[in-house]
C-alpha cells in the first residue's frame, strides 16, 4: 500500500508530466524542422537553373516533333506532392515520358532522354520500314488493302500508303499494330523467303493461317491474277523444306513444267515430310 502511494505521489506525477512535455516539444521541433527542410527543398527545386526550360527532339525523320514535344510537356506538367515541380532536372519523370512516347508513337524503336543546360533532349531511333502487314484478308488483287509497315524484326507500326506493284514484301495473318507478327517464327519465315529468292524464285507475299498452314505467294506473270503459292507448316524444319523444294525444282518433270508452264502453276505443297506435291491448271 505504501509502495502504491509513493508511485502516485504528487512529486512523481509532476515529474512524469514534465517528461511527457519534453517528448512532445522534441516531437514538435522535429516535425517543424522536417517541414522547414521540405519547404526549403521545394523552394530550391523551383530555381530556374534546376528546371527544364525547353524540349529538343533529336533524330526523328518521320515522327512529328511537335506532337512528341506536346506529349512530353504533358508528362512534366504539375508537381509531386503539390511541392516539387516535375520539370526539376533531378526529379523529372524520365521513365513515364519514355513509356508514353513508345506507346503513342509505334514508329519509335528507341527513346533516350538527357538534360543539358536546362533543355530536355529526347533522342529518337525510328523503325525502318522493311515489309508490310495487310491484315487477315485473303489475297485478292481486286480488293483494296489497308497495310501497315513492319520493321526487320516483324514489329507492326505506322499505316503504309498505297503502293502499286510489289514494292514491299507483304505479310497476311492474325496480328495487330504495335505487336510482332508471328514473333516465334518470324526469323525462320524470313530465312525461307530469302532462300526462295536465292534459288531464283520471286516471293511477294506470305499468309499465315490460324491452323498453322503457311502460304508464300510467288510473283504472277499476269498482274491481274494471284501467282502460285508454296505451302508448308509453320512448325516445319525450314532448312529441310528448302532442301526438298530445291531438289524438286531441279528434277524432272517439275523442272521443265515449272520453266515452261509457270503461269499455269497453282501450288507446290511441302506439308507432307519429304514428299513434294504440286498442281498445274
Amino acid at each position: 500500500m505504501q509502495k502504491k502511494n509513493i508511485l502516485n505521489s504528487p512529486r512523481l506525477m509532476e515529474l512524469k508530466k514534465h517528461r511527457r512535455r519534453i517528448v512532445l516539444i522534441k516531437f514538435l521541433i522535429s516535425l517543424l524542422s522536417l517541414l522547414a527542410i521540405f519547404a526549403s527543398l521545394a523552394y530550391i527545386s523551383r530555381t530556374p537553373s534546376l528546371n527544364i526550360s525547353d524540349i529538343e527532339i533529336i533524330g526523328n525523320k518521320v515522327a512529328d516533333a511537335e506532337m512528341i514535344k506536346a506529349d512530353a510537356l504533358k508528362e512534366i506538367a504539375g508537381n509531386y506532392f503539390f511541392l516539387f515541380p516535375k520539370t526539376n532536372i533531378f526529379f523529372y519523370p524520365k521513365n513515364s515520358i519514355k513509356k508514353e512516347l513508345e506507346s503513342q508513337f509505334k514508329r519509335l524503336k528507341d527513346v533516350n532522354l538527357s538534360v543539358k543546360a536546362g533543355v530536355l533532349q529526347i533522342s529518337l531511333t525510328e523503325r525502318e520500314p522493311k515489309y508490310t502487314w495487310c491484315g487477315v484478308t485473303a489475297l485478292d488483287p481486286t480488293l483494296s488493302e489497308k497495310c501497315y509497315f513492319m520493321d526487320e524484326d516483324g514489329f507492326i507500326f505506322d499505316e503504309a500508303p498505297y503502293y502499286s506493284g510489289e514494292v514491299y514484301f507483304k505479310f497476311y495473318g492474325s496480328a495487330d499494330t504495335g505487336t510482332y507478327f508471328s514473333k516465334e517464327n518470324f526469323k525462320q519465315l524470313i530465312y525461307f523467303k530469302d532462300t526462295l529468292t536465292a534459288i531464283g524464285l520471286k516471293p511477294v507475299s506470305l499468309y499465315v493461317g490460324d491452323d498453322g498452314d503457311v502460304k508464300i505467294f510467288l510473283s504472277a506473270l499476269n498482274r491481274t491474277t494471284t501467282g502460285p503459292y508454296i505451302t508448308f507448316k509453320i512448325d516445319a524444319d525450314f532448312q529441310k523444306l528448302a532442301e526438298n523444294l530445291e531438289t524438286a525444282l531441279s528434277t524432272e518433270p517439275l523442272l521443265s513444267s515449272f520453266k515452261n508452264k509457270y503461269d499455269s502453276l497453282l501450288y507446290i505443297d511441302l506439308r507432307f515430310g519429304n514428299k513434294v506435291y504440286y498442281k498445274f491448271r
